[in-house]
């Protein structure tokens, strides 16, 4: 018996650390600021993307996926947290995930896999700000979004120094996206004995836009498309949907682009630097599919909110329209079949999908919802919905075919998906959609954390609107 016994620990103690082996990696990809326009979704006819466009046909690509918040702070913090935003009261640019009790009470993502016996490690925007070195283990910065910035500005707009656009540097391997692609690829090169959670932030197409010749050369001027707009189109957003996207707010606006002829150049630099990122994601993945983690390995790759090249008359994010909340999202790896979903997911379904595909065990403090069911069958049923947030009592709710929007001062937004992409025809008021409008203003969270943080644009935008709409009171 005794002989028994010290074969069975013997076997478990020899097979364990190959147990362990076994357990998938994951990598997650973060691009910066990257709307739909990608060669799969569509979102500009002339986009040129092999390398995501690649990544999706092996995987899942999810066609209604939306962040939690419009901006880079909230948004990550979102997902990293597993909390909504009118959960954490971290809404705009800041604060640091620190100052948020609610927040502080979280596992952060990357932690959770550390103390499950990953080895984790990242490089590039992960979180907003210095939050990456503080929140994400083994983290290396090969520069930040603005670098290498110009002084004097390339672009003629006079605002604020980040907004800036043209063709720099001279090669791409000056950037700091291509040194984070190469640190990455060195890794993944390397034998692991245990199992890796890698963080790939990519900080282009953030402002600047700044990107080298060759990438704006796949774009002439001359033959350039702009994005599809609709004269008067803002005529039937309520005026708090108006001032809370105009307000305070530092991108250029529109009649400042088109009064000094912008729109091309804009257009054109922000495709160059989606292609050029497109690039470092290409490099990344090939790098995965060439390494002996490959049939091992999951494979993430998310946006953290769209961007506005001009539809409804805006520039940048910080909105609660499709342009704006809308993300690239695709999910490859072991058992994942190449698939589309329709479904209306959000970045904050990525942490307990992890935890699902990784076999452990699900926290109930995380807001959003496995994935799981749709990456084994993209056509699933799924009841939930998407919910994005721009400060508390302004809300996108999102289904398969809705898009509803209610603002803080009670005025509301409907759009019908299917039908109308570009969120031309505010359906509010209309008999047909009303059980429709019904159910999507239920979901509307009642409960809403007090704004944290003090002094950012969106800080400053919704304390703008706010006083705004208490004054006409």
């Amino acid at each position: 018996m005794l002989r028994y016994l010290a074969l069975a620990v013997a076997i478990l103690f020899f097979a364990a650390p190959n147990a362990v082996a076994q357990r998938p990696n994951v990598v997650l990809i973060a691009v910066d600021d990257l709307n739909d326009w990608i060669g799969v979704l569509g979102g500009h006819p002339q986009a040129k993307t092999p390398g995501m466009d690649g990544l999706a046909n092996q995987g899942v690509l999810f066609t209604n996926a939306h962040c939690q918040s419009p901006v880079c702070n909230p948004s990550r913090a979102s997902l990293m947290t597993g909390l909504f935003p009118s959960t954490s009261g971290i809404y705009f640019l800041n604060p640091d995930l620190a100052e948020s009790p609610v927040a502080q009470k979280s596992t952060l993502l990357p932690k959770r896999f550390q103390q499950e016996g990953y080895n984790v490690n990242g490089a590039g925007k992960l979180f907003h700000g210095g939050q990456s070195r503080k929140y994400w283990p083994d983290w290396r910065n090969f520069g930040g979004a603005s670098w290498p910035r110009q002084t004097p500005k390339l672009a003629p707009f006079k605002g604020h120094p980040l907004w800036d656009w043209g063709i720099v540097p001279e090669s791409d391997v000056d950037s700091p996206d291509y040194n984070t692609a190469s640190w990455a690829i060195e890794q993944l090169q390397q034998p692991h004995s245990e199992p890796f959670l890698m963080g790939v932030g990519f900080s282009r197409p953030h402002v600047p836009q700044y990107a080298s010749k060759k990438w704006f050369d796949l774009y002439p001027n001359d033959s350039l498309q702009l994005p599809k707009s609709l004269q008067d189109d803002l005529n039937d957003v309520p005026e708090y949907g108006v001032d809370i996207t105009r307000l305070k707010h530092i991108a250029p606006t529109h009649q400042w682009v088109t009064d000094n002829d912008q729109w091309k150049p804009l257009v054109r630099s922000y495709l160059a630097c989606v292609s050029f990122v497109d690039s470092q994601v290409q490099r990344v993945v090939e790098a995965i599919n060439q390494s002996p983690h490959r049939d091992n390995t999951y494979i993430v790759l998310f946006s953290d909110h769209g961007f506005h090249l001009g539809e409804k008359e805006r520039y940048a994010k910080r909105s609660l329209w499709r342009d704006s909340t809308r993300v690239p999202m695709i999910i490859s790896g072991p058992g994942i079949k190449p698939g589309v979903c329709e479904a209306p997911v959000q970045l904050i379904d990525l942490y307990p999908t992890l935890l699902d595909l990784c076999d452990m065990k699900p926290s109930d403090k995380l807001e959003g919802h496995s994935l799981r069911p749709i990456l084994q069958n993209p056509s699933a049923d799924w009841k939930h919905y998407a919910r994005c947030s721009f400060g508390p009592g302004n809300y996108a709710i999102v289904s398969r075919d809705y898009r509803y929007i209610h603002y803080n001062d009670g005025s509301e937004e409907l759009y019908h998906s299917q039908t109308d992409e570009h969120e031309w025809k505010n359906l509010i008021g209309i008999k047909a959609h009303d059980a429709a409008l019904a159910e999507l203003r239920r979901q509307v969270p009642e409960e809403r954390h007090a704004v944290l943080g003090k002094g950012s644009t969106g800080h400053q935008s919704f304390s703008a609107t706010e006083a705004k709409w208490n004054a006409a009171k």
